[in-house]
């Protein structure tokens, strides 16, 4: 007996079914689906069928059936129009052409350059801020996570001499970030993503020229892009190194940003937890210590915290796939042509995995309680299965080390007491977010602490 399709959720409207809703509050819509019908439910979005699925064993097979009864570049063509065939945007053999060049610069002894580099631009910007004052927190850290995406994926040349037009030229692609509207429409917001697309391939292409004229004077993210050969041992083309550039570093500030803010915010919420975190600083990297690996991996409470942010305020509230044939979701049957999407802010917090899921608490990671390794697919901020994201580590490492440093230099107070979560068709972040903060006094550093600064880890 053939399997229904998935119940349709409450609240859908003639001819834009729901629409209007998933652009104004999909959190909303998801929930009510999910308090309606469980863990496969259905929405409309105008003319398309989309099938919600949530829960671990949904997630797995979500994540284990890309490429192959379900499609991941379909669903984001809008992004094509941003950043060409690049990753899995690009047909699936193009994407295994790509994907080893990209896990290579992500690789052990790179991450280990990038974590110096984090540190070097965090304590500049934090030398910046003076002895006292108040900052708007979230837009300071996305400049500082955009920084730091600079300083480690172009170098500090590169990233000098593009200066801020180059990263201003992000927000026209942001504003045109559309999953309904085809991205050819001669809409102004188009009109915009193409000229600054135009205009950041004009800052590129000559320094990308140069450093091929060069190939041994650099040694960074956007080198070993240009140096390293295709199957065919021919140079990677200028179009591919350019677009390989553009959407890494999109995806290295326009996630990040938001988790590195709450990161903060929920600390400064939870003072008792944020005792742990400054006595384990205090420890493990006291003040003028420099945070190498061997020391970063000891910083667990900072390493929980970050987690618990993946799980509560992930960067993307949904993930997308087209059914290529009929697919099977527990008593529901996927038509082909569907759309079928996951939910991290629902995912991420059944009570059946997740103890007190709405709190923050971030002891639920430490290995006696280990509530992420319940189920592999359990927790899935960064994806899951071969297309999680290869820069999930470098992006925990630069929390973790934005957390630890901003800590260990200043005693903060949250002025915006409930920031609230600003969402668009982007990566969601907190709203504005006001906090005060004040030098602390230096410490004296224990002489084998100091002298540790210059050392190496071995790990």
């Amino acid at each position: 007996m053939t399997k229904p399709t998935p119940p349709l959720v409450s609240g859908a409207l003639p001819v834009l079914g729901h629409a209007a809703e998933f652009q104004r509050n999909r959190p909303r819509l998801i929930r009510r689906g999910f308090e309606e019908h469980g863990g496969v439910f259905a929405i409309k979005l105008a003319n398309q069928n989309v099938a919600v699925v949530i829960g671990p064993e949904h997630q797995k097979t979500f994540f284990l059936e890309t490429d192959g009864r379900l499609n991941i570049q379909e669903p984001y063509h809008f992004l094509q129009a941003m950043f060409g065939e690049v990753l899995f945007l690009a047909p699936h053999d193009e994407y295994l052409r790509q994907r080893p060049l990209v896990q290579e610069l992500f690789k052990r002894e790179k991450m280990l350059h990038y974590v110096d580099v984090m540190q070097e631009v965090v304590q500049a910007w934090l030398d910046g801020l003076g002895d006292s004052g108040e900052m708007e927190l979230t837009s300071e850290i996305g400049v500082l996570v955009q920084e730091v995406a600079g300083n480690c994926f172009l170098g500090p040349e590169v990233h000098q001499a593009i200066g801020r037009e180059f990263w201003d030229l992000y927000a026209d692609l942001s504003r045109a970030l559309d999953p309904l509207l085809p991205p050819n429409l001669p809409l102004p917001k188009f009109h915009k993503r193409d000229k600054a697309k135009t205009r950041m391939t004009d800052i590129l292409r000559p320094i990308i020229a140069e450093r091929r004229a060069n190939p041994d004077k650099y040694n960074d993210f956007l080198q070993d892009i240009i140096n390293k050969a295709g199957q065919d041992g021919q140079p990677v083309d200028e179009e591919l190194v350019r677009n390989l550039l553009v959407a890494l570093m999109f995806a290295g500030h326009e996630t990040t940003a938001g988790q590195a803010a709450w990161t903060i915010i929920l600390l400064l919420q939870h003072p008792g937890y944020l005792h742990k975190v400054l006595t384990e600083i205090d420890e493990v990297a006291p003040a003028g210590v420099h945070i190498d690996p061997k020391r970063m991996v000891q910083l667990d409470h900072i390493a929980w915290a970050v987690r618990e942010i993946e799980r509560l305020h992930p960067s993307a509230d949904m993930l997308m796939r087209v059914a290529k044939e009929d697919i099977e979701f527990g008593d529901y049957l996927i038509p082909a042509g569907w759309l079928v999407q996951v939910a991290q802010e629902i995912g991420h917090k059944l009570p059946a995995y997740f103890d007190q899921p709405e709190q923050f608490d971030p002891l639920r990671f430490s290995p006696d309680r280990a509530e992420d390794k319940q189920h592999r697919f359990g927790l899935f901020g960064f994806g899951g299965g071969t297309h999680k994201c290869s820069g999930m580590n470098f992006a925990n490492n630069e929390m973790t080390i934005i957390t630890a440093l901003l800590f260990r230099e200043f005693e903060l107070e949250l002025v915006t007491k409930n920031p609230q979560i600003e969402r668009g068709l982007g990566a969601s972040r907190p709203s504005e977010t006001v906090i005060r903060y004040r030098r602390r006094k230096p410490a004296l550093v224990e002489p084998e602490l100091a002298s540790a600064a210059q050392g190496t880890s071995n790990i």
